[in-house]
Protein backbone atom coordinates (compact mmCIF):
# COMPACT_ATOMS: atom_id res chain seq x y z
CA UNK A 1 0.00 0.00 0.00
CA UNK A 2 1.28 3.48 -1.15
CA UNK A 3 2.27 6.15 2.19
CA UNK A 4 -0.18 8.88 1.60
CA UNK A 5 0.50 11.97 3.88
CA UNK A 6 -3.15 12.45 4.41
CA UNK A 7 -2.98 9.17 6.39
CA UNK A 8 -0.08 10.45 8.24
CA UNK A 9 -0.65 10.75 12.06
CA UNK A 10 -0.40 14.56 13.19
CA UNK A 11 1.65 15.59 16.31
CA UNK A 12 -0.22 16.89 19.46
CA UNK A 13 -0.70 20.50 19.55
CA UNK A 14 1.46 22.18 22.61
CA UNK A 15 -0.79 24.05 24.94
CA UNK A 16 0.86 27.15 26.61
CA UNK A 17 -1.63 26.80 29.36
CA UNK A 18 -2.65 23.40 31.30
CA UNK A 19 -6.26 24.71 32.91
CA UNK A 20 -6.53 20.84 34.73
CA UNK A 21 -3.07 21.55 36.80
CA UNK A 22 -2.91 25.40 36.57
CA UNK A 23 1.04 24.63 35.45
CA UNK A 24 2.67 26.89 32.42
CA UNK A 25 4.10 24.78 29.83
CA UNK A 26 7.76 25.82 29.79
CA UNK A 27 8.13 25.25 26.15
CA UNK A 28 10.71 27.13 24.31
CA UNK A 29 8.16 28.86 21.29
CA UNK A 30 8.87 30.80 18.56
CA UNK A 31 8.12 33.95 20.14
CA UNK A 32 11.19 33.43 22.89
CA UNK A 33 13.78 33.70 20.06
CA UNK A 34 16.18 35.80 18.36
CA UNK A 35 15.65 34.22 14.91
CA UNK A 36 16.45 37.67 12.34
CA UNK A 37 19.70 39.24 11.65
CA UNK A 38 18.36 42.33 12.23
CA UNK A 39 17.15 41.55 15.76
CA UNK A 40 20.57 40.27 16.68
CA UNK A 41 22.15 43.17 15.57
CA UNK A 42 20.49 45.76 17.30
CA UNK A 43 21.04 44.21 21.18
CA UNK A 44 24.55 44.17 19.68
CA UNK A 45 24.27 47.78 18.42
CA UNK A 46 22.77 48.30 22.15
CA UNK A 47 26.35 47.93 23.10
CA UNK A 48 25.24 46.56 26.77
CA UNK A 49 26.40 43.44 28.50
CA UNK A 50 27.87 41.05 31.39
CA UNK A 51 30.91 38.98 31.07
CA UNK A 52 31.12 36.19 33.42
CA UNK A 53 34.11 33.49 32.91
CA UNK A 54 32.67 31.30 30.06
CA UNK A 55 29.87 33.63 29.15
CA UNK A 56 28.61 36.73 27.60
CA UNK A 57 25.47 37.92 27.58
CA UNK A 58 24.00 41.22 25.58
CA UNK A 59 21.02 42.55 26.43
CA UNK A 60 18.36 44.78 25.40
CA UNK A 61 15.30 46.03 26.56
CA UNK A 62 12.24 45.57 24.67
CA UNK A 63 9.81 48.21 24.07
CA UNK A 64 7.08 49.30 25.58
CA UNK A 65 3.98 46.71 25.40
CA UNK A 66 6.29 44.04 24.92
CA UNK A 67 6.17 41.81 27.89
CA UNK A 68 8.32 38.45 27.32
CA UNK A 69 12.53 38.00 27.30
CA UNK A 70 13.65 36.76 23.93
CA UNK A 71 16.81 34.47 23.61
CA UNK A 72 19.84 34.38 21.22
CA UNK A 73 22.74 31.93 20.83
CA UNK A 74 25.90 32.64 19.06
CA UNK A 75 28.57 29.38 19.60
CA UNK A 76 31.20 29.85 17.10
CA UNK A 77 33.70 27.06 15.34
CA UNK A 78 36.43 29.39 16.84
CA UNK A 79 35.57 28.57 19.91
CA UNK A 80 34.23 24.68 19.66
CA UNK A 81 35.42 23.14 16.74
CA UNK A 82 32.99 19.82 17.46
CA UNK A 83 29.71 20.33 16.04
CA UNK A 84 28.43 18.25 19.54
CA UNK A 85 29.90 20.76 21.76
CA UNK A 86 28.30 23.57 20.07
CA UNK A 87 25.06 22.18 19.92
CA UNK A 88 25.41 21.09 23.66
CA UNK A 89 26.38 24.60 25.02
CA UNK A 90 23.06 26.05 23.15
CA UNK A 91 21.09 23.27 25.22
CA UNK A 92 22.00 24.29 27.95
CA UNK A 93 21.97 27.65 27.46
CA UNK A 94 18.09 27.11 26.15
CA UNK A 95 17.12 25.04 28.84
CA UNK A 96 17.98 26.94 31.74
CA UNK A 97 16.28 29.78 29.72
CA UNK A 98 13.37 28.16 29.48
CA UNK A 99 13.24 27.29 33.24
CA UNK A 100 13.68 30.69 34.27
CA UNK A 101 11.98 32.68 31.36
CA UNK A 102 8.79 33.52 33.51
CA UNK A 103 11.05 35.42 36.11
CA UNK A 104 13.10 37.56 33.30
CA UNK A 105 12.01 41.35 32.45
CA UNK A 106 11.55 42.39 28.92
CA UNK A 107 14.54 42.18 27.54
CA UNK A 108 16.15 40.28 24.26
CA UNK A 109 19.14 38.48 25.58
CA UNK A 110 22.02 37.27 23.03
CA UNK A 111 24.18 34.94 24.94
CA UNK A 112 27.91 33.94 23.42
CA UNK A 113 31.04 32.16 24.18
CA UNK A 114 33.28 34.90 25.62
CA UNK A 115 36.29 32.16 26.06
CA UNK A 116 36.89 28.65 24.54
CA UNK A 117 36.46 26.12 27.62
CA UNK A 118 38.76 23.84 27.73
CA UNK A 119 37.04 20.91 29.22
CA UNK A 120 32.84 21.22 28.27
CA UNK A 121 31.44 20.95 32.18
CA UNK A 122 27.54 21.29 31.90
CA UNK A 123 27.43 22.26 35.16
CA UNK A 124 29.76 24.96 35.32
CA UNK A 125 28.23 26.51 31.90
CA UNK A 126 24.48 26.19 33.61
CA UNK A 127 25.57 27.66 36.70
CA UNK A 128 27.20 30.53 34.83
CA UNK A 129 24.41 31.53 33.02
CA UNK A 130 22.12 31.39 35.95
CA UNK A 131 24.32 33.87 37.75
CA UNK A 132 24.62 35.78 34.78
CA UNK A 133 20.34 35.91 34.66
CA UNK A 134 20.81 36.94 38.37
CA UNK A 135 23.07 40.05 37.35
CA UNK A 136 20.75 41.42 34.27
CA UNK A 137 17.97 41.65 37.15
CA UNK A 138 19.77 43.12 40.15
CA UNK A 139 18.89 46.68 39.96
CA UNK A 140 22.69 48.64 38.76
CA UNK A 141 24.61 51.13 41.03
CA UNK A 142 24.22 54.40 39.78
CA UNK A 143 28.04 55.80 39.42
CA UNK A 144 28.72 59.55 39.76
CA UNK A 145 25.32 60.83 38.87
CA UNK A 146 24.89 58.70 35.37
Amino acid sequence: MPFSPLAAPRAASVWQFKPDSGEVNQSFARRYRLTKTDEFSSVFGFRRAIRGKLLMLHYQPRPTGNTEARLGLVVGKKQLKRAVDRNTVKRIVRDQFRRCRAGLPAVDLVVRLAVKPAPLDRKLLADEFLALLEKLQRPRNKRDGQ
